[in-house]
């Protein structure tokens, strides 16, 4: 009977813990679920939790903007029991009372590419150096025009009237790089520089980025370099210039380095664009998790910045001295989607 005992002991504990184990879930909330940035961050979580044996579900908005579907999202992990929350915000300020509902109920919740605003609303940020990688785009830019960055004509595709965090990062990095003063750099849109034609939004899409481009044209048809957000908004810029045939005399820089972004870079279609690594951001996100529900540790920053810093790298096939680059070809080795 002792032994009967003991050995039915054994085999709850066992159960007990491998049903611990089980009960590890995770939710991932991206911006849209058709964006290749997205689909490759998905990848990775997913890839990883099966990995780590964590139950992972995820949500995304129905266009990028879409704060309410987040929100709503949120609502569903807590109620789930979920562990942790890994979210790409599209309102960085508006979803904070959201996630500070989910901290409250002892989930541990983290920031993926885009910073919460303030960025300390989440428990921790895995992202690219959105600034820097903006940076090395204007960097780039001024350095290909050379003297004649100082009669550049500027158009500035960025992302949402509400100007998340990732918006603002990449675009006012993008103006300092290239030697621009960007005034207040918390937002967008208030600068002085003459060279500055003007801002408009895209919603990070091929469509949005194409109108976008038509409107600025229509109020400065010399326009001759081109910021855009990210790649989708790129492409949708460049149809509107061939549209008017100037494709050719026209410098496009972006931020993303997924592999349609990359082949652009090649085909002519980008100058230069800032690749990130969204896999690994998700993948290290569901390590966390992990090891919040393991042990209760929280990820640290990387040494010096407020986030933990994922990568960037200027891909361009057209380098210009004093800014570090890859080219396509090897773009094309790391890039996703």
């Amino acid at each position: 009977m002792k032994k009967l005992l003991i050995g039915t002991a054994l085999c709850l504990a066992t159960m007990t813990s491998a049903a611990m184990a089980a009960d590890v879930s995770a939710c991932l909330i991206t911006k849209t679920d058709t964006n290749p940035f997205f689909v490759k961050m998905k990848e990775g979580a997913e890839a990883k939790a099966k990995e780590l044996g964590v139950t992972l579900k995820s949500y995304a908005g129905k266009v990028d903007g879409d704060h309410e579907t987040q929100v709503a999202a949120i609502e569903t992990c807590i109620a789930d029991g979920a562990k942790g929350i890994l979210i790409t915000a599209s309102d960085t300020s508006a979803i904070v009372q959201s996630v500070q509902k989910a901290r409250d109920a002892g989930l541990l919740v983290i920031a993926l590419d885009t910073p919460l605003n303030p960025i300390d609303a989440a428990d921790a940020t895995f992202a690219t150096d959105n600034f820097r990688a903006g940076e090395l785009i204007g960097k780039w830019a001024a350095g290909k025009l050379g003297a004649e960055a100082a009669n550049a004509r500027i158009a500035m595709l960025d992302l949402a009237v509400s100007q998340p965090s990732v918006d603002v990062l990449r675009d006012q990095g993008f103006l300092t790089g290239f030697g621009i003063d960007v005034a207040d750099v918390s937002k967008w849109g208030d600068e002085t520089d003459p060279r500055i034609v003007g801002h408009d939004v895209t919603a990070g899409n091929e469509e949005g980025g194409r109108k976008a481009m038509e409107n600025l044209l229509a109020k400065d048809p010399t326009i001759n370099l081109v910021y855009t957000i990210n790649e989708p908004s790129a492409a949708g810029a460049y149809e509107a210039l061939k549209s008017i045939g100037r494709e050719k005399d026209v410098t496009i820089v972006s931020v993303d380095g997924g592999c349609p972004g990359v082949a652009n870079v090649k085909d002519g279609v980008i100058g230069a664009t800032s690749q990130q690594y969204p896999l690994q951001m998700a993948a290290l996100g569901v390590e966390a998790i992990k090891a919040w529900a393991d042990n209760g540790t929280k990820p640290a920053p990387t040494q010096g910045k407020d986030f933990f810093d994922t990568g960037v790298k200027l891909v361009t096939d057209q380098p210009v001295k004093g800014v570090e680059s890859i080219d396509s070809a090897e773009g094309a080795k790391l890039c996703w989607g």
